[in-house]
């Protein structure tokens, strides 16, 4: 009896570690879109040009793909600003902390919470991530190789 038990204990501890390796953030997860809060408060009608005005914002935003790539230990590091637009901190490298519903950078001296983000949607090979303090805000990331 004795041995199905540990025969059980052990297929139980194979199947979490697999689990756990299939869900692990850590990798290069590339920007594709992201969303604030001020796209959803303006009026866009053509008559006054915002839309316009939106687009070409937008298309200022330059062409370098924005990446982060997490790492073990809980280090972080992102192209270009992507997480937060705060000079708190003035290296592209962070710490970060994910546990599946949330996703938080911290500060490398004080370890204190610079940004959270609720983690909408986590899956293999996409991460739907809004700010904990403004759930208009959202970023959309996939993972690259």
């Amino acid at each position: 009896m004795n041995a199905r038990i540990a025969l059980f204990l052990a297929a139980l501890a194979v199947c979490a570690s697999y689990t756990a390796q299939a869900q692990s953030i850590i990798g290069k997860w590339q920007l594709v879109k992201q969303t604030s809060c001020l796209d959803e408060n303006l009026d866009t009608n053509e008559e006054t040009g915002v839309e316009e005005l939106v687009d070409d914002m937008k298309s200022m935003s330059g062409a370098t793909p924005q990446v982060i790539q997490f790492k073990d230990k809980n280090v972080a590091e992102e192209s270009t600003r992507i997480v937060s637009k705060s000079k708190s901190y003035n290296s592209k490298s962070l710490l970060y902390k994910f546990n599946g519903d949330a996703l938080h950078f911290l500060d490398k001296k004080s370890r204190t919470i610079l940004e959270s983000f609720t983690v909408e949607k986590f899956e293999a090979d996409s991460l739907i991530i809004s700010n904990a303090s403004r759930a208009c805000e959202t970023k959309i990331f996939v993972r690259i190789k």
